[in-house]
């Protein structure tokens, strides 16, 4: 294919950012994309085949006009940006950028960051009951925890509930020390986390002692009906059928409920069903209730997490299983040494 060149016009403050630092952006933008990025006098020039220098040229626009409204270009931005333009999808990270949820205490914007986020935060706006599945890093809990404090500050709703099942994820904790609430509050620590960036301390501890923000266990859910209410389940591939059912039902007028779970990732006993599978096969079609399901590709963590997630779905599917969950291998485990025994 033809050799060309392309000549961009880019400011110096916009350009030091899209470059990153010791230009790790940009290179990476070269690797992949087989071009040639020179910076001369405040110019960029593009260097390579017609079509990837096209594609070059689409990044470094799109990342440019991020970095003119104030963002800073993070290697996941730059990725995004790229696999859009590959699929030839142009400002898609423009269009995304436009949605700010909310401010972090510390004024730093929450917004979708990928496609699959914008669909998930556009499902809870309109939907009563939105169930987010995806792996690890995808902002599943952070973007819910989000969506519900903006709520929650404009009035919407009258109170938030944070609760998730309160199971070890593979290991036995034994007795904890403390009181109940200390007891539970490891389990429940990844909500505390989201909570105190988006709303700050001082802030998140009066509201909860006014009984306006709940942080608790699944099972304290029993018998309650949650009317006006802001409710996240958290972790629920560690449910049971009965446990989904329950919480499902506590729902009451004025609420809005937001189920996250990843399925790769159950710490059930061996042959326990998942709640959350069988909810979205039961719950599939009703309307006013979203299915949302994140991909790898939607992980906005560090580049490293995204590897790994994808390394993870390339095993199971060569394998044809999940990892095995703890319990299942503590069964496993204890059949042999029976077997051991027995000789």
């Amino acid at each position: 294919m033809e050799e060309i060149s392309e000549v961009m016009e880019v400011g110096t403050q916009d350009q030091l950012n899209v470059f990153g630092q010791f230009d790790s952006h940009i290179k990476k933008l070269e690797r992949q994309l087989g071009v040639l990025v020179t910076d001369r006098n405040g110019q960029i020039r593009i260097s390579g085949n017609a079509r990837n220098v096209k594609r070059a040229r689409a990044v470094i626009h799109e990342l440019t006009e991020l970095s003119r409204r104030g963002n800073i270009i993070q290697e996941q931005n730059v990725d995004y940006a790229i696999a859009m333009t590959m699929e030839e999808k142009e400002d898609v990270l423009l269009e995304i950028d436009k949605d700010c949820i909310c401010h972090t205490i510390s004024g730093k914007p929450v917004k979708p960051k990928t496609l699959g986020q914008k669909q998930y935060v556009d499902a809870i706006r309109d939907n009563m009951i939105v169930f987010g599945m995806g792996p690890a890093g995808t902002g599943k809990t952070y973007l819910a925890m989000a969506m519900a404090i903006t709520a929650f500050k404009s009035q919407e709703v009258e109170r938030i509930i944070l609760t998730r099942p309160a199971i070890e994820a593979g290991e036995k904790l034994g007795f904890l020390p403390g009181d109940l609430q200390s007891k539970v509050d490891p389990y429940l620590r990844p909500l505390y986390d989201a909570l105190y960036q988006i709303m700050g301390a001082e802030n998140f501890q009066r509201n909860m002692e006014k009984g306006l923000i709940e942080v608790a266990p699944l099972a304290y859910m029993r018998g309650r009906t949650l009317d006006n209410a802001y409710i996240i389940l958290d972790e629920a591939q560690n449910t049971t059928p009965a446990q989904m059912k329950m919480f499902l039902t506590r729902i009451g007028f004025g609420s809005k409920v937001i189920v996250t779970g990843d399925g790769s990732q159950k710490d059930l006993a061996a042959g326990v069903s998942s709640g959350l599978d069988v909810a979205v096969k039961v719950l599939s079609g009703i309307e006013g209730i979203a299915f949302c399901n994140l991909t790898s590709r939607d992980v906005v963590r560090h580049p490293l997490v995204q590897k790994i997630v994808k390394a993870y779905e390339s095993y199971e599917a060569r394998t044809g299983r999940a990892n095995p969950v703890p319990g299942a291998e503590r069964a496993r485990r204890q059949k042999r040494q029976r077997r051991t025994t027995d000789r």
